[in-house]
């Protein structure tokens, strides 16, 4: 499939979406298969799938590849949509069991929940900071340099218009889980940015 972003080394957050296009008809033409109806749900979602593979898997390349087996798991399984999430959410479910087998040989680091529980937020999180008083490009950078798993939180909670909830449903994890990693992340991100003099 086409290249979504056509920025051939950074992930893009995307908060926004269209909301003149109404998902669930798209997913009932693709289970016909309409191909135009495929396309047009690749426009809607593709770039945000790629944002947030390319934030787990930091290689463009293989970002690519994981969003086009999205899309083909899309296109054969749009029948079976049921409808308990969003389209949104769906998709990107689909796209993280992709990334998970495509770096099933590879291991990640994952810090354990009793570690995040031990670490409260004392105040705004440092992306408020950080947004607030760095460049959109060095924020980027920052959250590059992170754990995976803190770059996959980061870009789904902030990156895909996701709720917490949803997050939960994609992450197969529960809500409280979601918060205490999310307070971890945004740590993480703070003391990347302390250490690059951005968290002022």
């Amino acid at each position: 499939m086409n290249d979504p972003d056509g920025d051939a080394g950074t992930a893009t957050f995307t908060v926004g979406r269209d909301d003149t296009c109404d998902d669930e008809s798209l997913l009932d033409r693709i289970g016909r298969g309409d191909e135009d109806a495929m396309a047009a749900f690749y426009g809607e979602h593709g770039r945000v799938v790629l944002a947030q593979v390319l934030l787990v898997t930091g290689e463009r390349v293989l970002a690519e590849e994981i969003v086009q087996d999205t899309m083909l798991a899309v296109w054969r399984g749009a029948g079976s949509f049921r409808g308990e999430s969003s389209e949104r959410s769906w998709v990107i479910a689909i796209a993280r069991r992709q990334t998970r087998d495509r770096l099933r040989g590879r291991r990640l680091r994952v810090v354990d929940d009793a570690f995040l529980a031990e670490q409260p937020s004392s105040g705004p999180g440092p992306e408020v900071t950080a947004l607030d008083r760095a460049e959109l490009a060095e924020v980027k950078l920052a959250i590059s340099e992170l754990a995976a798993p803190h770059r996959e939180l980061l870009g789904l909670v902030f990156g895909t218009g996701l709720s917490l909830p949803e997050v939960a449903g994609v992450l197969e994890i529960p809500l409280g889980t979601v918060k205490s990693r999310l307070t971890a992340a945004r740590s993480a991100l703070g003391r990347v940015l302390d250490e690059k003099g951005q968290n002022r």
